[in-house]
């Protein structure tokens, strides 16, 4: 979660050594998700079998006639067990002595206990219990009677300033309803978004790639976007029509120094507010439309119609058959899902059946849970995704997920499940986003899983989204242990 700035008004290409020949590579592919593997090593992997899954990776990388889809796909079960040992990296001592170091009086009895319950994330691989990473934190956050058992001083657990009623939200509806426009209170921003490859991650002399979240211009959501500058100052901006934007450049590693890469721009921002009356709203035969079929349909790994996944939708939905009530209810239900620290997208086979079961989820796996709902009972929905921020004075910045449903006669309406309902009696502030956004968020990608330009050569760091950054040299990609990053960002002086 980060900041970042910039000004932008005819997108620039400058050429640096390499990028031509690699826009020749640029994919015109739907899909950038890893291609699935053999069910058999899926199931061992998903089991905590790894030893049997490298085991039958092997030999059936070694078999003649294998294709190049099916040969990617076994390679990255064979990534995805590395990483899962990143995020899971606590062995059970390590776990409980993290957990004794803020309660004292822990019992051996209770972190028993705890693990069983599932309080405490964790999955056993290849026979030995081992703990996410987050999983102790996320433990206190989502369990307040353990949490109150914290030895002084105890860290709290915090949110972004409009993830409860503020007088921005008020504004914007006051706005909306004075104006008769769902596009209100713009606000203006600079970002500087960076990436820095740690030293000697990639030897001496090697190119290094890197790609960093850019926006475009979206009518009525976001606009004005002005490139300030970037680091080096060769590179290439994606075209506008690229649903998950980027800007590409390209250094030489150094012996001993790191390797940074930023942008710069200036963007302006408005909130959004659709007054929705649920007489108006109209059911509509989605997969008639060609236009709306594809966002009412599965797409697997994360959007799929599951036995587990319609008996919520039926019992959340019930007899309802008013769209925007449907997703009311539907938004309402998952709401009710606990905020927890996920583990990485690309460990993770569904992220949208992964927030159904496993008691806590992030903002991505929720948003694309409500997704799946929404598609299943016929109502069109999408992805969005970027970064959000406040005004300087409230210091708050994170990467978020959020995203559209199309509701008859409105069109594309806004929707963010992970900030939800918020906590007052007032149903038009209540219900702001299901239908509405604040103006303090920039959107880089309009779907999940899509192809950069120029595409990836290597499997990417993050497989969904696209918020921190990717970088990779020839001899591979630079996963997130192997560079850090940056978003900072000022507000600048009200849009006239």
């Amino acid at each position: 979660m980060l900041q970042v700035r910039v000004r932008l008004g005819v997108p620039v290409l400058v050429v640096v050594t390499g990028i031509l020949c690699l826009l020749s590579l640029a994919g015109h592919a739907q899909d950038d998700l890893p291609p699935p593997a053999a069910p058999e090593v899926h199931a061992l992997v998903e089991r905590g079998d790894f030893a049997a899954a490298e085991a039958r990776i092997a030999a059936l990388l070694a078999t003649d006639g294998l294709l190049p889809e099916e040969r990617r796909g076994l390679e990255f079960q064979r990534e995805r067990m590395r990483r899962i040992r990143l995020d899971f990296s606590l062995d059970t001592a390590a776990a409980r002595e993290s957990i004794r170091r803020q309660v004292p009086d822990l019992a051996d009895a209770e972190f028993a206990e705890w693990t069983a319950g599932g309080k405490l994330e964790s999955m056993r691989i290849d026979g030995e219990t081992r703990y996410f990473n987050r999983s102790v934190s996320n433990m206190f956050r989502l369990h307040p009677d353990i949490a109150a058992r914290r030895a002084p001083p105890a860290r709290t657990f915090g949110s972004g300033p409009y993830a409860r009623p503020h007088p921005h939200h008020r504004d914007v509806i006051g706005a909306a309803h004075a104006s008769g426009s769902t596009s209100v209170a713009p606000r203006r921003v600079r970002v500087t978004q960076s990436l820095t490859v740690k030293p000697d991650a990639v030897p001496a002399g090697e190119t290094i790639r890197a790609w960093i979240p850019y926006p475009r211009e979206i009518d009525g959501q976001q606009d004005d976007l002005r490139l300030v500058a970037s680091v080096p100052t060769s590179h290439h901006i994606a075209p506008p029509d690229t649903l998950q934007r980027t800007v590409y450049m390209e250094q030489e590693a150094v012996a001993g120094e790191p390797t940074r890469f930023s942008v710069s721009y200036d963007l302006s921002v408005h909130a959004r507010h659709v007054h929705i009356d649920p007489e108006r709203v109209q059911r509509i035969d989605a997969a008639a439309h060609p236009e709306l079929a594809a966002h009412v349909a599965e797409r697997a790994p994360h959007i799929v119609f599951s036995p587990e996944m319609r008996a919520f939708s039926e019992r959340v939905v019930g007899d309802e058959t008013n769209p925007y009530r449907i997703a009311q209810k539907l938004f309402a239900a998952v709401d009710d899902i606990p905020w927890g620290v996920a583990r990485e997208y690309s460990t993770i086979g569904n992220l949208g059946e992964h927030a159904l079961h496993a008691g806590h989820a992030d903002c991505g796996q929720v948003t694309l849970l409500l997704m799946t709902l929404l598609r299943m009972n016929g109502i069109p929905a999408r992805w969005q995704s970027g970064w959000v921020y406040s005004e300087d004075h409230e210091g708050h910045d994170t990467m978020h997920d959020w995203g559209w449903l199309y509701l008859a006669p409105y069109g594309w309406v806004p929707m963010d499940v992970t900030t939800g309902l918020l906590a007052t009696d007032d149903e038009d502030l209540r219900w702001f986003y299901l239908g509405g956004l604040d103006a303090y968020r920039i959107a880089f990608n309009d779907d999940f899983g899509r192809p950069f330009v120029p595409a990836k050569t290597h499997f990417r760091s993050e497989t969904v989204d696209s918020q921190r950054g990717e970088a990779e040299w020839r001899g591979g990609n630079l996963y997130f242990d192997q560079w850090d990053y940056a978003f900072d960002w000022q507000m600048l002086p009200a849009v006239e």
